[in-house]
C-alpha cells in the first residue's frame, strides 16, 4: 500500500510540474498577443487559467500510468501491422493570431492499417487495409493514446473539436472555421453526439457550440460519456465505411 501511495505521490509531481510549466508559458504567449486582435474570448476563469495546466496534469499522469499498455500496443501494432508502429500527419490546430491562420502540427497514433497497394502502386481503399486488429485498436481508441503527447506539447488539448486534414481549411464556411480558435481535443462534443454516426454539419455544429460555453463541469461531462461511449463501442464509422467520409464543404 505504501509503494503505491508513493507511487502516486511520484506521478503528481512530475504533472503537477509539467502543468506548471505549461501555465506559464501560456501566460507568456498571452502577454506576447495582448495587443493583437483576438478571435476568441475565453468563457471563464476556467478557460483562461485552469483548462490548459489541467489538461497536461492530466496527460502527463495518464502518459506514466498507461505506459506498460502503449508498450504493449506498439509490439502488437509492430508485430501485426509491421512499421512505422505510429502513425503521424499533419492536421490544424488552434489560429495563431500572429498570422490569423491555423497552426499546424503532427498528430501522433497507433496505425491501424496496412500498406497493400493495387498494382497501379496507389493505396487500396480504407476498408481493405483496415485489418481487424485495426478495427479493434480503433473501437477501444487504444489507436488514440499517443495523442497525449499531442496535449503536453501544447498542440492539443483533452476536450475541443477533433483535428481534421490540413485541406479540409479552405472548404470551411466562416461560421464552421470558427472550430479552430482554440485547440483541437482528444474528444469533444460531436464525439459524444454520434462520433462518426452523424453528418459533418452536425459534427461542426456541436464544436461551434463548445467553442462559445467551455467550462470545467462540462468538461468532466465529455470526458465522462466519452469513457461511456468506448465502452458500448458506438459510432465509431460512418454508415457504410471504414471512416468517416470526405468532408467536400458546405451544401
Amino acid at each position: 500500500m505504501k509503494r503505491i501511495i508513493k507511487y502516486i505521490k511520484i506521478i503528481s509531481t512530475i504533472s503537477a510540474i509539467v502543468a506548471a510549466i505549461a501555465f506559464l508559458v501560456e501566460r507568456i504567449n498571452e502577454i506576447k498577443n495582448r495587443n493583437i486582435e483576438k478571435k476568441h474570448r475565453p468563457f471563464g476563469i476556467y478557460e483562461r487559467f485552469i483548462k490548459r495546466p489541467l489538461d497536461v496534469f492530466l496527460s502527463t499522469g495518464a502518459l506514466i500510468v498507461f505506459s506498460p499498455i502503449l508498450l504493449i500496443t506498439a509490439i502488437l501494432v509492430k508485430s501485426k501491422l509491421g512499421s512505422p508502429v505510429i502513425f503521424t500527419q499533419e492536421r490544424p490546430g488552434k489560429i495563431d493570431p500572429m498570422t490569423g491562420k491555423s497552426k499546424i502540427f503532427k498528430l501522433y497514433k497507433f496505425r491501424t492499417m496496412t500498406d497493400e497497394k493495387d498494382k497501379f502502386g496507389k493505396l487500396l481503399s480504407d476498408d481493405l487495409r483496415l485489418t481487424s486488429f485495426g478495427k479493434k485498436m480503433r473501437s477501444t481508441s487504444l489507436d488514440e493514446l499517443p495523442e497525449l503527447i499531442n496535449i503536453i506539447k501544447g498542440d492539443m488539448a483533452v476536450v475541443g473539436p477533433r483535428p481534421l486534414l490540413v485541406r479540409y481549411l479552405d472548404r470551411y464556411n466562416e461560421y464552421h472555421a470558427r472550430r479552430h480558435v482554440i485547440r483541437p481535443g482528444f474528444t469533444g462534443l460531436a464525439q459524444v453526439n454520434g462520433r462518426n454516426s452523424i453528418s459533418w454539419n452536425e459534427k461542426f455544429d456541436w464544436d461551434i457550440r463548445y467553442v462559445d460555453h467551455i467550462t470545467f463541469l462540462g468538461d468532466l461531462k465529455i470526458i465522462f460519456y466519452t469513457i461511456k461511449t468506448v465502452l458500448k463501442h458506438e459510432g465509431i464509422n460512418a454508415t457504410g465505411e471504414a471512416t468517416m467520409g470526405e468532408y467536400m464543404g458546405d451544401n
